[in-house]
């Protein structure tokens, strides 16, 4: 048995973003810290969430502008308040639905930084962890600074002495935009502030962290504009061939990510450096890492730049056991769960198990009358986690409601249950699993239906806005039927 869990435990999965509260999205402040409280009540010992990096327009996690950043939006302003930083009115404009970030960029301009120079223990504290950070954060701050006064566009359409980086060009934006570049300091000092807040205080509950790994950068990425070589990005930045999948479970012409493919000989031939700060990074935030994609460390599927789907495409050979050997050796046992959904080969099973990484069993994929199917609840082993469903999936309500009737009377029938007793009884079978860790959607413990759905892979619009907005009777009935189950089936 690996150890990257020491017992029987259950998750809740509910994204930052998803969190209650006054501001356009979740926060890292009150409501976070009351959700950890809830769910330990209830039994629950782990928190899983998305990636946590500052997203784009279209708002999906998986599409981050730095692999090391902190989505600023998820700063909790009322401590800005407090501390003086922030006046009220920038405040009641964040809870009118402004974004965080632009809040703050909005105070900078009225000598914001000047109180952070004044007060000399925060100055150091903030040049510490620039100093800390300085091998990835420094071209982060340019990067968003850069973003912000070129009003978006992609760093490939930037004007070409910035695009490619010339030293003179860099040098006067790092002068003009000084407050700007200081700005985005302070709130990626803020983020990790808070997230360290968190974090300790879910240790205080026995709560375990889950974070989520994209195993791609996004293309509009710092990452990608200053490591270029790394990526398969030709002269002009664009890319030669992108990210994605063939037809499977989820879309019948594939996925098209467009993210740029790693060009790995070279990553191989520096250590792979780059991944073993991206990795050591994220844990020292979390407790678990999910290693999205964990298919494309053993082969990937590379798609023509101009194709528009993923149909088109050819796999090839990843160096996967190199960079997990590599990632043991600089940072010692992985507490790392692959997500190996998709087209698994017998190659992808052995390199997951040759590191002991657990992998994952999703109970909506179960239930098609093949008795072999892996995902059926008698087929699980305790080297993994089970899921109702995770983000990319209906809520099990909506699933099941939207299912085929012979589907739906299978379902019932495996799980001895009643149409009445949806989706707990789903519930109920992931947590009885002999999985060590059970993961519960909270919209499913809220027994929502397909409006509460995060996410729609293949699509980018109307996706990762939903919110948790449950009355506190609501909650009180969830949290009290999932304690008892909990407690039933050994995960308290």
């Amino acid at each position: 048995m690996s150890p990257w869990i020491d017992r029987r435990r259950s998750a809740v999965l509910l994204h930052i973003s998803s969190l209650p509260g006054p501001f356009h999205c979740g926060v890292l402040g009150d409501e976070a810290l009351s959700f950890i409280d809830q769910i330990s009540a209830a039994g629950f010992s782990v928190w899983q969430f998305l990636p946590l990096g500052p997203t784009h327009g279209h708002g999906s996690p998986y599409e981050s502008l730095s692999a090391f950043a902190g989505n600023p939006n998820f700063l909790d302003l009322r401590e800005c308040v407090t501390c003086g930083w922030l006046d009220k009115k920038s405040l009641q404009a964040a809870e009118g639905g402004q974004a965080a970030h632009v809040a703050l960029r909005q105070q900078a301009a009225h000598g914001f930084w000047l109180q952070v120079e004044n007060d000399r223990e925060l100055a150091a504290a903030v040049r510490g962890f620039q100093r800390n950070h300085a091998r990835w954060f420094n071209d982060f701050a340019l990067f968003s600074t850069l973003k912000s006064i070129l009003h978006d566009q992609p760093w490939w359409s930037w004007p070409e002495p910035l695009r490619d980086r010339h030293p003179k060009a860099l040098t006067q934006i790092r002068r003009k935009h000084a407050p700007l570049i200081r700005q985005c300091i302070f709130e990626q000092f803020l983020f990790e502030r808070q997230w360290k807040r968190l974090k300790a205080h879910a240790e205080t509950r026995d709560v375990l962290l889950f974070g989520d790994l994209p195993i791609y950068v996004a293309h509009d990425s710092v990452d990608v504009w200053t490591q270029r070589e790394y990526f398969t990005i030709n002269e002009q930045g664009l890319c030669d061939e992108v990210a994605g999948v063939p037809p499977d479970y989820f879309s019948e012409t594939g996925q098209r990510w467009g993210n740029p493919l790693y060009r790995w000989d070279i990553m191989e031939a520096d250590g792979f450096d780059w991944w073993v700060r991206r990795i050591q990074t994220r844990l020292e935030r979390m407790h678990l890492l999910r290693i999205d994609h964990f298919r494309g460390l053993e082969s990937y599927w590379a798609i023509p730049g101009e194709s528009q789907d993923g149909i088109v495409g050819e796999w090839r050979l990843a160096p996967g056991n190199a960079l997990l050997q590599t990632l043991h050796d600089k940072l010692g046992g992985l507490p790392l769960i692959a997500e190996d959904l998709g087209i698994i080969t017998p190659e992808v099973n052995a390199l997951r198990e040759c590191f002991g990484l657990p992998g994952m069993k999703i109970l909506q994929f179960a239930f098609d009358g093949n008795p072999d199917n892996p995902y059926l609840p008698e087929h699980h082993v305790p080297d993994s986690v089970v899921y109702t469903g995770t983000h990319d999936n209906d809520t099990t309500l909506g699933w099941f409601t939207s299912a085929p009737p012979e589907a739906q009377a299978l379902t019932l029938r495996i799980l001895s249950a009643t149409e009445k007793d949806m989706p707990w009884a789903m519930t109920e079978a992931a947590l009885a699993s002999p999985a060590k860790l059970a993961v519960i959607p909270m919209q499913d413990l809220l027994a929502l239906g397909s409006e509460a759905r995060m996410n729609m892979p293949g699509s980018l619009d109307g996706n990762w806005t939903w919110r948790m907005q449950a009355t506190p009777a609501q909650l009180e009935r969830a949290w009290r039927k999932a304690n008892r189950l909990n407690r039933r089936h050994q995960r308290c």
